[in-house]
Formats: structure tokens, sequence, C-alpha cells
């Protein structure tokens, strides 16, 4: 895409109000238990999972949610969580996000949802569901239709996210599409399951290409298929427009007289693809509920799932990272590169999301495989990896030596942004990455083990704010000490 095309979709997105969108659907708490998995069990041929701490993040429809209210849409959410400690963990992370639970029912009868995955590292070894599949009834349900059959309805438009959990059972559906229709709204809704009929009268749905094959019958292997697929969904849900998400091809819509069109993927980069269809759904509403086009509704929503695609994890970008993100037509790495603000916005982010940042600096001169080893390494410890670069002066004050640095910070920064263990990358001009540290507040403080005897920068703020420092086992003989030096005495 043309960087005056990008111009025209960040001025759009740059302009949106601040639209009030009702969330409805499965509201799910994430739970990550982190630990080891390095041992078999002598009782059965089983991992032993050595288990080091908790993670809590908001999931299905709270995910939806909150990636609405990143991009700066006023989100509420309706559903239904159960009278227990998990519940009660789920209203606060939600109300920590400034997602409002005023909606948000109760219901003695059945279990918050919840999902429990093993991580050894970044590697899930088990994940552990407790929920209830049952559809939401009596009182529960009496009181989601009292709150959707409000007049006049509070909320511009109505976003469906169905993960199948009994909550958006028919009477919902319909009183939500009633409910949007009053106030001119729209309603859109990320599909589960088969029978799409209970989704008639929506404006639209995104079903993926499998969800897609499973509602209509349809293999989707060619164009020809998308077509049939596009009219079979027209025909089932009475919908004018068509969207079916492909994920690495992109995403295609066909309009009711059979005009259509794929956008191509905007990932630069895909690590992850878990949360993608929530951002895509939620880009989507915002963008229309505002007036925005469909098509540029769904362009800017390739943009967004791009971001998240390439963290690990769930990740509900920021208006601000779409926007930075179609302002820079640069290469795929510089997406990486933030300003201190920026370091410190993801940081508190990461924190509220109950995720851990390691945070390491210096200044990577010349990169070599100590670097590649010891950055990996880092990364190991925690989610995100942010390195802090010395700046060009920064690198003279230090005296390094005659020349140094011998390249500039924009090119140190591009080649440790391309690489895969590393995050984020912020320059920083102080001798000591001393403020720094203490403006990011890392859950994790990363070394070199060369730095036993020196004196770890950062140390005290980290450990008195419950963080961690870490030693990182290095490569022998690996330092751009040794290269400078081989390459004087070489003369190559």
């Amino acid at each position: 895409m043309t960087g005056t095309e990008n111009r025209r979709l960040a001025d759009l997105l740059s302009d949106l109000p601040g639209t009030r969108v009702l969330v409805v659907g499965d509201l799910i708490l994430d739970r990550y238990a982190d630990g080891t998995a390095e041992r078999v069990s002598p009782e059965a041929p089983v991992l032993v999972f050595d288990f080091e701490r908790d993670r809590y993040l908001l999931g299905g429809a709270c995910n939806v949610a909150a990636n609405l209210r990143e991009m700066g849409a006023a989100a509420s959410v309706l559903g239904v969580v159960g009278d227990d400690e998990p519940g009660r963990r789920l209203q606060k992370l939600l109300a920590d996000a400034e997602i409002d639970t005023e909606t948000l029912v109760v219901d003695e009868t059945r279990p918050t949802t919840r999902k429990t995955r093993y991580v050894a590292k970044t590697l899930q070894v088990l994940r552990v569901d407790q929920e209830s599949r049952a559809p939401v009834g009596g009182d529960a349900e009496a009181r989601m239709l009292a709150i959707l059959e409000q007049r006049p309805f509070p909320w511009k438009s109505v976003l469906l996210s169905d993960y199948g959990k009994g909550v958006l059972t028919r009477r919902v559906i319909q009183a939500a599409i009633a409910a949007a229709k009053s106030q001119g709204g729209v309603t859109v809704v990320d599909p589960k399951g088969k029978d799409y009929s209970i989704y008639k009268g929506v404006d639209l749905l995104t079903p993926n290409r499998a969800e897609a094959e499973a509602a209509t019958g349809v293999s989707i292997v060619t164009s020809e298929d998308l077509h049939k697929a596009a009219q079979r969904l027209r025909e089932i849900t009475g919908i004018q427009t068509a969207v079916i998400t492909l994920g690495k091809d992109g995403i295609f819509f066909e309009t009711g007289d059979g005009s259509h069109k794929i956008i191509p993927t905007e990932a630069r980069a895909v690590f992850d693809v878990t949360g993608a269809g929530d951002t895509v759904v939620s880009m989507l509403t915002y963008c229309r509920a505002a007036g925005v086009s469909l098509e540029d509704s769904l362009r800017l929503a390739n943009h967004a799932a791009g971001i998240t695609v390439a963290k690990l994890g769930t990740w509900a970008p920021s208006r601000q990272e779409v926007l930075t993100r179609l302002g820079d037509t640069s290469p795929a790495s510089f997406d990486k590169v933030v300003s201190l603000d920026q370091a410190v916005e993801l940081a508190a982010r990461m924190r509220a999301e109950g995720r851990r940042l390691v945070f390491t600096n210096g200044c990577f001169d010349i990169l070599h495989r100590g670097h590649c080893d010891y950055l990996q390494k880092a990364r190991s410890y925690g989610d995100a990896l942010m390195v802090a670069v010395n700046t060009d002066a920064s690198v003279q004050r230090q005296q390094k030596g005659k020349g140094r640095p011998f390249n500039k910070l924009d090119d140190r920064m591009a080649v440790l942004a391309a690489l895969q263990a590393v995050d984020f990358v912020v320059p920083f001009d102080q001798d000591t990455p001393k403020e720094v540290i203490e403006a990011i507040t890392p859950q994790v403080l990363a070394k070199g083990e060369d730095w036993r005897d020196k004196g770890v920068v950062g140390r005290e703020w980290v450990e008195d704010h419950g963080g961690q420092v870490v030693l990182v086992p290095l490569v022998a003989g690996r330092s751009t000490t040794n290269v400078v030096k081989k390459i004087l005495e070489t003369g190559e």
C-alpha cells in the first residue's frame, strides 16, 4: 500500500470519535501458569511442571472490549460471570482496563469461564478449561434482555462475541440487533458453531475460512468457492455483504451485487495469531459505527491485526500503534523502535495485563553471535524484551575507543529490531540507563554475567518494585572488543 493511501487511512483513524459500543458475549478469564517442564515424572510418562507464578489476562469478549478501548471507543461488556473468585478477578481486570462493567450479570448458578494455560517459558504444555456451555436462561437471561431492551438505547452499536459458552442465546442476539437498529447503529458478530441462522438480521459477521466452511458446507479452495460461501452466508443470515477472514491471505468481502475484493494481509511478521480475530472484529465494528466505509474499515482492521500477530499472546493494539504503523513506510524492523514515552506506555500496559517485561541495555555497536545468544536468553525470562540503546553521544562519552560508535544509532537500532528475540528498542542519551529503568520499571532487568562484580545499574529500583535481576551467561570469547581488536590486527 502506498504512503499516500496509508496517510489517508491514518487521517480517518485520527478523526474517529469515542463511539460507545456494547460488547455482548462470553466473558473469559485467561490464567497463565508460568514455570518449567524439564523432568519426566517417575510415576507416569508425563512432564513434571514446576510452577513459578500466575498471570491473569482478559479473554473472550473481554479481550474484544479491551481492543475497542485501546482504539479509542468507549466499551461496555454485557455477559455473565459466576459469583466466585475468578468472576471478581475478571471484574477488576476489566475495571483496570477502563472497560465499563455496569452491565455485567452475576449468575450464582454457573461458574466464571476460565482457561488455564501451563506455559514453560513460551511453550504451552497443557490447557485446562473450567466452564459451562449450557445456554444462559432464567433470571440471568432476563437481566441481559432488560439491558438490551432499554429505550433510548445507550450505545451506538453492538458487537456480538460468540465463543460458544451459552451467553448468546437466540433471544439475546435478536434483542441486541433490535437495540442497535433503534440507534441507527450496526451489529457485528464474531460467530461460532455451524448454525448461523441465529444471527439473522445482523449487519456484518466475520467468520474465518474454517468457520465459513462449517456454516455453509462449502469447502473453500478456489476463488469460486469463496463466492459460493459468500452467497450462502447471505442466504442464511440476510447480510448484504459477506466477509471471510483468510489468515495470511487477507480478508475477502463480497456485496450482494457480486462485487468482491480480497484485501491483502498487512502483517509484516507473524509470531502468534492468538487474538487476531478479536482485533479484526473490534476495529471493524468501531470504524463502521463511526461511519467509515466497509473497505476502509477492513483495511484498518488488517493493519491492526498485523500488530497483534507480531506479538506473543493476545494483544490489544492502541490507536497510536496503528497510527504509527500507518505513518511508517520503512522496513518492518522499525515497527519495534519506540520513544521513551511509548516505552513507558507499553510497560504500563504489560503490567496491567500481567505480562513480564524484560529490560536490558547496551551500545550494540557491532552485533555478533554473543549478542544474539545473550538477547535470546534474556527474552526467555519474560513475555517481551525491551532493549535500550546508547545514543551516539552517550557512546562517545564512555570513551569506547577512537571512532566509536562505528555504526550510528539508527543503524544499531534497526539491526536489533530485526532480531526475533527483540520486541522493542528505545534509545537513551544518559551515561547510564538508570533514568530509563526507573521510568519503565520492568519486571526483569537482565545483564551479562560479566556484570556480577561491577554493580548492575537499576538493581535496587527493580527489586524494590517487586522485580528481579538476572545475570545471563555469555558465550566465551565473543565480544565487540575482540572483534575490533582482530580487525585492527589483520587490517581487514
